[in-house]
């Protein structure tokens, strides 16, 4: 199952159990890709299943879900299906990377690469026209890379109100949880913007810092 460049936009899939993280993702797709569009997100694989657009043409799809469902036997759901699959996942390394793509994934990726790369590489599965006058870098893996993220140092106070915010928190809320004054919590976050953006991984919007805090697994 296919797209054929300039007939119809790409149906994307999204599972994640992180609700967040879902929603960030999809959110992007929508924003920042006119050739693509979310067919249906999904935080549980029976729920994945259930949707009335499954299969899409592409799956983005956690590596480790809260549930006892091998990545292999959802992959050979997937491809029999008909969807290409992208695996993404907190944690990288060789071996992960080698076993979604002896499972039938097509391409595999540290959730801490720019969703850009993600959606360039999506393209080329596909065979579409390549936006901004050609494709940017690809942080993700194939079999025998290995690509390490810059995780930020947050201090402890600086992570605790990161996690109280990214999940729905205000600010005035963060302060007193933390039993400490406003001006204080508004300071750790902004320090943890500070930090990310150092790190070359921006955190501006509360959907950015969502996704960070997906990525370095904090949302455990």
């Amino acid at each position: 199952m296919g797209t054929a460049p300039g007939q119809r936009r790409l149906r994307i899939g999204v599972l994640d159990d992180h609700a967040l993280l879902v929603d960030s993702i999809a959110s992007w797709i929508s924003e920042n890709c006119p050739d693509m569009t979310v067919a249906f997100t999904a935080t549980s694989w029976a729920q994945c299943l259930a949707n009335e657009n499954f299969p899409p043409d592409l799956m983005l799809m956690d590596y480790q879900l809260a549930e006892p469902v091998s990545i292999e036997a959802r992959l050979l759901t997937c491809r029999a299906a008909g969807s290409k699959v992208i695996v993404m996942s907190a944690l990288a390394g060789t071996e992960i990377a080698h076993r979604v793509e002896a499972a039938g994934a097509d391409f595999f990726f540290v959730k801490s690469a720019p969703m850009h790369d993600v959606a360039t590489r999506a393209r080329k599965l596909f065979g579409m026209p390549l936006l901004n006058n050609g494709a940017p870098h690809f942080a993700g893996q194939s079999a025998g890379e290995h690509v390490v993220s810059e995780r930020p140092k947050l201090s402890a106070s600086e992570r605790d109100a990161l996690v109280l915010y990214v999940k729905g928190n205000s600010t005035r809320e963060v302060a007193d949880i933390l039993n400490v004054q406003y001006e204080t919590a508004k300071t750790f976050l902004r320090r943890a913007r500070e930090k990310y953006a150092r790190a070359g991984r921006p955190a501006s919007r509360r959907a950015d810092l969502v996704r960070r805090a997906a990525e370095d697994g904090y949302l455990t």
